[in-house]
């Protein structure tokens, strides 16, 4: 039983300009949302995965931390005092509940199921409720990312919208979520049991997991400079995510739109990359179809 990727969470201060930097880069970004525990968000919706642009919004809203409960919004706001980037890594799940079961038998250490609804502005303008059911894992291996599963609940046709994932600069699936590690093999065991896939590629340069819809790879620091071109965050003091690799349907067109908003960028083995430091701290890996 695969869990593919649902989303990676993008973890800004300002919310706004993050969404404008995006814009910039030929991406279609939904309307801003609120969440009722005090964050706030816009997605890059892409087939079947997306990335969330997070922030704070009302740290009043925010509930306290308890001891064995985890607070998505307090995880966030500390992982904002350190620096932004790719603060989790959300993969989907059919049945929330099962899926705890299987984590605590794995001997993972979960945290109570959370579900939530917020409301989702449409095309239109109109406003749809979204419900969702969440997972909540903790890695002690990687402990400044957070990990959770995600079952969109109500109505998911009121989430998914055909007319946000239309990008100017061609943008069409998230391919592949890339993390930095010392040593990546020390994460096998986590990941095998969080994306229920067994099968990975481990080398000397890093652990790659097929989920089924969505890669994960955890690269040392110099693979990832090998592989992608990518350099570490200079706030990133652990190992944690440091790249989200889009496929885009015609690579012109991207280029085009890096090239309109100024932002620096370089081709490399393949892919046209922005650098971390560069993008709200998540570095963005462009590759053709």
């Amino acid at each position: 039983m695969l869990r593919g990727v649902d989303h990676v969470v993008v973890a800004v201060r300002d919310l706004e300009a993050a969404c404008a930097l995006y814009r910039s880069l030929g991406f279609t970004i939904t309307p801003t949302a609120y969440h009722p525990f005090g964050t706030k968000n816009a997605l890059v919706q892409l087939d079947g995965a997306f990335i969330e642009l997070l922030s704070v919004h009302d740290e009043s809203l925010m509930p306290e931390a308890t001891e064995g409960d985890f607070s998505f919004a307090r995880f966030n706001q500390t992982f904002l005092e350190e620096r932004e980037g790719a603060s989790m890594l959300v993969l989907r799940s059919d049945n929330v509940d099962r899926d705890l079961a299987i984590f605590q038998a794995l001997n993972l250490e979960t945290y109570p199921q959370f579900d939530f609804e917020r409301q989702a502005v449409q095309p239109d303008g109109s406003t749809k409720t979204v419900s969702f059911s969440n997972g909540f894992l903790h890695n002690a291996l990687m402990d400044n990312t957070g990990f959770f599963i995600c079952h969109h609940k109500h109505e998911p046709e009121h989430f998914w919208k055909p007319d946000y994932q239309q990008h100017a600069n061609g943008a069409q699936r998230l391919c592949s979520v890339v993390f930095s590690a010392d040593n990546p093999s020390d994460h096998h065991e986590f990941l095998g049991g969080f994306s229920g896939q067994r099968e990975m590629r481990s080398t000397s340069a890093g652990v790659v997991v097929d989920t089924g819809h969505g890669v994960l790879e955890v690269l040392t620091p110099l693979a990832a400079k090998t592989f992608y071109g990518l350099d570490l965050p200079l706030s990133l003091a652990q190992d944690g995510g440091i790249a989200a690799l889009i496929i885009c349907l015609d690579l012109a067109r991207a280029k085009a739109a890096l090239d309109a908003a100024k932002i620096p960028y370089f081709d490399y083995a393949g892919h046209l990359v922005v650098q971390p430091d560069a993008l709200c701290g998540c570095g963005l890996l462009l590759r053709q179809a």
